[in-house]
């Protein structure tokens, strides 16, 4: 995944935009945008930010240093990004991966990921939204907000590398909060602070130990 997006960052001698035939859009030092409704192929750029307006679907979207922005009910294969965030809107579906080396991931409520969410340094929350293939991080924040439901776990794992250097000192924290459910074992490799709802449900943990709570949020 990052090799196809650093040779995106070297490729200054393309045109600064260039559109295939099947409607792919590709661009350098730049944001692009797809407009509501619209259906398109690939979508990349390098320095900039992707944007996708409500209801539109593509088959995947990345960047290097920039955001993907998903609105409402879009629909999309995958979503990647290097040094920036991912926010998927309202009903909105992925069928395939999220993945953001240093950045937060966002699930607005109805919105459903069908394969993994991932990324190194951030936050990863869920406000009643679906990921069907587990979450997997190292250094981020993690909440799984009320009515969320997680299969295939949470794994936070042990820094190791350029991207996983995090100067910041402060555990990480994961909140598992009322009425969610995690399918599939919480393991994690390094010390956080883990805070489960007395309503949710979760599978075995490895790692930590879960401290209940009561209420919609952790009161510390």
């Amino acid at each position: 995944m990052r090799r196809h997006l650093l040779a995106l960052a070297f490729a200054a001698v393309l045109p600064v935009v260039a559109q295939a035939s099947d409607h792919d859009i590709s661009k350098v030092n730049g944001s692009v945008h797809v407009d509501a409704g619209d259906h398109v192929g690939e979508v990349s750029t390098v320095n900039g930010a992707v944007h996708i307006e409500d209801g539109a679907v593509v088959q995947k979207a990345s960047t290097v240093n920039g955001s993907v922005d998903m609105g409402d009910r879009v629909q999309a294969g995958s979503a990647e990004t290097v040094n920036g965030s991912i926010s998927l809107g309202q009903n909105g579906r992925v069928t395939g991966t999220l993945d953001s080396t240093n950045g937060a991931i966002r699930l607005a409520k109805g919105a459903d990921v069908a394969g993994k969410v991932t990324n190194v340094n951030g936050s990863i929350s869920l406000d009643a939204a679906h990921v069907g293939g587990g979450i997997q991080t190292v250094n981020a924040d993690i909440n799984v907000g009320a009515n969320s439901r997680v299969e295939g776990g949470i794994l936070m794992d042990k820094p190791n590398g350029f991207f996983h250097w995090n100067n910041n000192s402060r555990l990480p924290h994961v909140v598992i909060g009322p009425h969610a459910v995690v399918q599939g074992t919480l393991e994690f490799r390094r010390e956080v602070v883990l805070q489960v709802s007395d309503t949710a449900q979760i599978g075995a943990v490895k790692g930590a130990t879960p401290v209940k709570f009561s209420g919609d949020m952790p009161t510390e």
